[in-house]
């Protein structure tokens, strides 16, 4: 095999391997809490998910996006510095929040905020290997943080509190950690760390996370505020439901990462729809048929997947496989879009997006959690629609935009 295909299945098994990572978390957590012990372990867990695609649309994006060889190490040692500083001043924020909420859920959110600097660091070196053209040593690292964390968690007693559970996920980190800062080492030996760029008026990611927020942020806060102002069991519920259907999000994220350089080969808009409607077409039926599965799942093994959450994730299967298959056809309309227009995108992730918020708190006012879940279904095939409306509108012969624009569905 090519040194270019050993990095892309690299990529593949990385992402795999990271994705990996936050289903078994999910389970495990679910396993080993109460109903309302995973609901507070989901809500801290929205919040971290949250906080990391902002890292990644901030400071990761921007490293994968240089070009001068000759700055890639400094480049890599300012985004492991600022991701490290920045992550430390919203950990200290978060330990003062948890310190004032009552109950079980103060510690869960003191405990995130005491290891956040540790796991978003440890997850944003894959970025600084992504831009040095190494992702065997992102693979390495991930890999170790995957056994390290089943392991760690594997260990905790039944009815670990989520404080608990929270503190075990953040300081399993820190065997990857150590040995991504060791693999990186080499290429930043000698390079200067310069933090001002990114606090800059104008630095690149603060577009990137503009998208981010409008693509994949609204509807977790929205998840998030459900606990917060209706009821935690909520979050918990529908953050099971989506915990199964994780494998789909490699296929989604996977899509993201090699979609783009195999499409811009294809030369024009025709051949870039035809291969993108096939490939929305694949992956809609392949979600539509995992959710079937997992409908189709005796109740036995449903609980030895998440425990006492099972009961009430499981009534938003339709409705989440649902969202899963349109969000295939959804992410190959903004793929088509990244690469025939990427100015096009924004717009989209703007309107849709919050339109799929709305829906979600209208479903959960209406029907409660199960409504949510159909809200957010509706929101996403409506965005779906949109975006291969815009792609239909296109010219044949569309001028090409090579600014870069991250794609959420």
């Amino acid at each position: 095999m090519s040194r270019r295909g050993l990095a892309a299945v690299s990529s593949v098994l990385d992402q795999a391997a990271s994705s990996a990572t936050n289903i078994l978390v999910l389970v495990l957590a679910a396993r080993l809490s109460s109903a309302s012990g995973f609901a507070d372990f989901s809500m801290v867990y929205v919040t971290f998910s949250v906080l990391l695609g902002l890292s990644m649309a901030y400071v990761g994006q921007t490293v994968v996006l240089e070009k001068a060889e000759e700055r890639l190490g400094a480049v890599c040692r300012s985004a492991v510095g600022f991701t490290g500083a920045a992550a430390g001043a919203v950990g200290a924020v978060l330990a003062v929040v948890g310190l004032a909420l009552p109950g079980t859920t103060g510690p869960a959110f003191l405990a995130l905020g005491l290891v956040l600097p540790l796991v978003l660091v440890q997850d944003g070196l894959r970025y600084c290997f992504s831009a040095l053209r190494a992702p065997e040593r992102a693979l390495a690292a991930d890999a170790l943080r995957l056994v390290c964390v089943v392991a760690a968690l594997a260990v905790q007693p039944s009815g670990a509190s989520a404080g608990r559970l929270v503190l075990v996920w953040g300081l399993s980190a820190l065997p990857a950690l150590g040995l991504g800062l060791w693999l990186l080492r080499p290429y930043v030996r000698g390079a200067r760390a310069d933090l001002r760029p990114y606090v800059r008026r104008g630095h690149l990611g603060q577009r990137f996370v503009v998208e981010f927020a409008v693509g994949n942020g609204s509807s977790q806060l929205a998840v998030l505020g459900l606990g917060v102002f209706a009821t935690p069991l909520a979050v918990g519920a529908l953050r099971g439901a989506s915990t199964l259907f994780g494998p789909l999000n490699v296929l989604f994220n996977s899509a993201n990462s090699f979609g783009p350089p195999v499409l811009s080969r294809l030369g024009g808009k025709r051949a870039t729809v035809r291969a993108t409607v096939a490939l929305g077409g694949v992956l809609a039926v392949v979600g539509a048929g995992w959710a079937t599965a997992l409908y189709l799942l005796p109740d036995r093994l449903g609980r030895e997947l998440l425990g006492d959450t099972w009961a009430s994730a499981a009534a938003l299967l339709p409705a989440t496989g649902a969202q899963y298959a349109v969000m295939g056809l959804g992410t190959c309309a903004l793929l088509t879009l990244r690469v025939l227009a990427p100015k096009a995108t924004l717009s989209l992730q703007v309107a849709f997006s919050m339109l799929s918020v709305v829906f979600l708190l209208a479903g959960y006012a209406v029907w409660g959690p199960l409504g949510a879940a159909w809200g957010l279904a509706a929101g996403s095939a409506l965005k779906a629609l949109a975006a291969w409306l815009r792609v239909a509108r296109l010219p044949v012969a569309a001028p090409r935009d090579d600014e870069p624009a991250p794609v959420s569905a």
